[in-house]
């Protein structure tokens, strides 16, 4: 039952993080990605901080874990967030999503080398087929052609990077204080920190007030997807949950198809959905 949970939320989190892309999309035609995260992640953290009376469980407050929670925020969720916006804005939120999914290789690798879990084959199998699937979702359209630079390609890594360990010191965190709310509260209060600073010292301007609803939108999808993800943590292993978020192209793939009205129905896709959905079934067998 309680793998069944994790994979639930896991899941769960990979559909806020597609509609967060797709929402992101739309906004990011006309905004820079600095100015955009400045007003999505403090959004999210203001949020956070009016529901922390009710959520926030302060019983199990762990000053060791709270540390590790804010150390996390530097780099996530406001890294992965610029990252991803800069990618989005440049290849499209399928690409983009499909490029970043080198996560669960990374994820897997910290979580048996730092917290020492015992990663099956059949769930490194299952990464991999994940990742193969999600590759193939990527090289869909058939012209082969593309409009941004190769050196693009560094951003979806480093944002895999930066997701991969943010999940492995986020659970070992969770061993000490059990709470995904209190983890995404410390980490998103410290990346509002950040990006304001950040947005301060560019000088960049702040989002036109009438364009502030989308990207609080973005934000609010951006901050469940990382609670989910940080609850799925705390109920199963990295070797689960990162595999099952880096799913979120899928849900991509559709929000896109209903949204942005940009995605046709062929082999190459259909091939991608079933090698990825294969992945998913092995990470869950394992």
């Amino acid at each position: 039952m309680v793998l069944d949970g994790a994979v639930g939320l896991a899941l769960g989190s990979a559909g806020f993080l597609a509609l967060a892309l797709i929402l992101a999309r739309l906004g990011l035609r006309a905004r820079p990605v600095i100015a955009a995260a400045a007003t999505s992640v403090p959004t999210a953290t203001v949020l956070m901080w009016l529901a922390a009376p009710v959520a926030l469980d302060v019983g199990r407050f762990d000053p060791m874990a709270a540390a590790i929670f804010a150390g996390c925020g530097v780099l996530f969720p406001i890294g992965q967030t610029v990252l991803s916006f800069e990618t989005n804005r440049r290849m499209g939120p399928a690409l983009a999503g499909a490029l970043s999914n080198v996560t669960p290789l990374f994820a897997l690798g910290l979580a048996a080398l730092i917290l020492g879990e015992q990663v099956t084959a059949w769930r490194g199998v299952g990464a991999v087929v994940i990742i193969l699937g999600v590759a193939l979702l990527s090289l869909r359209g058939g012209t082969g052609r593309r409009d941004w630079p190769l050196w693009v390609l560094v951003l979806p890594v480093a944002s895999a990077v930066i997701r991969s360990v943010t999940q492995t010191g986020v659970k070992a965190g969770l061993a000490l204080w059990p709470s995904a709310f209190a983890a995404s509260l410390v980490g998103y209060t410290v990346s509002s920190a950040v990006i304001l600073t950040l947005r301060a010292v560019r000088k960049v301007a702040p989002v036109p007030w009438r364009e502030h609803g989308m990207f609080m939108l973005v934000g609010v999808c951006n901050a469940a997807a990382v609670m989910l993800m940080y609850a799925a943590l705390a109920r199963g292993a990295v070797s689960v949950v990162a595999p099952l978020v880096a799913t979120y192209p899928l849900f991509t793939l559709g929000l896109s198809a209903l949204m942005l009205r940009d995605e046709r129905i062929h082999a190459r896709l259909l091939g991608g959905v079933a090698v990825t959905v294969a992945g998913v079934v092995l990470v869950l067998v394992g």
